[in-house]
């Protein structure tokens, strides 16, 4: 049975859950517990409306969400939420740059990365936060493209993945070495060249793109073996035709896809169990209806 608690490394208890972060102008931010998907709405959300932003974790320690802001409101804003507490704070050193619709991953444990995105024009720019200090650089060697609405994905320990993004649509998958933030471009990229996707990973296995753009809204789901960086496409996509959702995951057991357009914003959450790749829908959504969620999580498996 996986338990519900695990001891913080200041002593704290941390509840496993997910968190889905505003997108489409709101501050809200709901959380997921894992042990059983019941859905709470944080008492404070982000410290500012967002849209288009990102979000990754240092698992069980902190959630880091970049807010974005999409248009000439963009910023540099990173919130902290505490693991423990679910508070909030601002880190007084954001991003390099105001920017919005970028990726995230991280190596939990060392490292977050935010790549890509939109600031005057779209930058291939990677800045990385060093856990648990929150200090920032910015990687020497960018993305391979510069690039915005593109995604992210990490097998913790080894390497990160940003993949996907516009314009044109792309199918462009760049992998960084945790050992040295080198990047490679995998052979195989998408199945198809797609932008605002949803990204998740079951550490030490698979990492998943989930719907998107490809001129229409899709539902395709790819899966990336970590092994071999080989790609297959689920028998089973996600449950709706998914432009700009959200995706988080509680490494080892499942992972969550939500929100986006399907003709309209949706509080529809997508869980696939990564025993088979099975998908179900659960019965209750996100509180609010929104489009590109900012995702991260805290799970037991990191």
């Amino acid at each position: 049975m996986v338990s519900t608690w695990l001891n913080g490394l200041d002593g704290s208890t941390v509840q496993h859950s997910g968190y889905f972060c505003s997108g489409g102008a709101f501050t809200t931010v709901n959380r997921f517990t894992f042990v059983d998907d019941a859905r709470s709405t944080l008492a404070t959300g982000l410290s500012a409306n967002s849209d288009s932003g990102a979000g990754m974790a240092d698992s069980n320690v902190a959630g880091y969400v970049a807010i974005g802001v999409e248009g000439a409101g963009r910023v540099d804003t990173v919130d902290k939420f505490a693991a423990s507490t679910d508070a909030r704070s601002t880190l007084g050193n954001g991003l390099s740059a105001a920017r919005y619709s970028e990726g995230a991953m991280a190596n939990s444990g060392t490292a977050g990365y935010f790549g890509g995105g939109k600031e005057a024009a779209n930058v291939s720019t990677v800045d990385k936060f060093a856990f648990p200090g929150d200090g920032r650089t910015t990687l020497g060697t960018g993305l391979s493209i510069a690039r915005q609405w593109l995604s992210g994905m990490a097998n913790s320990g080894t390497a990160g993945y940003f993949g996907g993004g516009y314009p044109p649509v792309r199918s462009t998958v760049d992998k960084f070495a945790f050992s040295d933030d080198s990047r490679s471009t995998l052979g195989t990229g998408l199945s198809a060249a797609r932008s605002s996707a949803a990204a998740m990973a079951n550490s030490g296995t698979a990492g998943y793109f989930c719907g998107g753009w490809t001129g229409s809204n899709v539902n395709t789901v790819d899966k990336f073996a970590f092994s071999d960086d080989s790609r297959t496409t689920l028998g089973t996509g996600l449950s709706y035709d998914g432009n700009g959702p959200g995706g988080m995951a509680n490494s080892g057991t499942a992972g969550y896809v939500g929100g986006g357009d399907d003709g309209g914003n949706v509080t529809t959450v997508d869980k696939f169990a990564f025993s088979d790749d099975s998908r179900t829908t659960l019965s209750t959504g996100l509180s609010f209806a929104p489009y590109s969620p900012a995702a991260f999580a805290n799970c037991e498996a990191l």
